[in-house]
């Protein structure tokens, strides 16, 4: 497995922070601060896809 390159924490209020990141390998990864050894991983793109979607509104519900 290739070293996982971690973007800096998106936070929202409180301690609500998530990472991205990615390795050399074209695998992307996300989890939350400070709990990087529990991250889900799937392909750059479909982290492109969903950055993508999520820009798009696709999300707003949620919020």
């Amino acid at each position: 497995m290739s070293e996982i390159t971690w973007e800096e924490a998106f936070c929202g209020e409180g301690n609500n922070c998530f990472r991205l990141g990615t390795d050399g390998a074209g695998n992307a990864y996300i989890a939350v601060a400070g709990q990087e050894h529990l991250s889900i991983s799937d392909s750059r793109e479909a982290l492109a896809t969903m950055i993508r979607e999520i820009k798009a509104g696709k999300a707003d519900h949620l919020l």
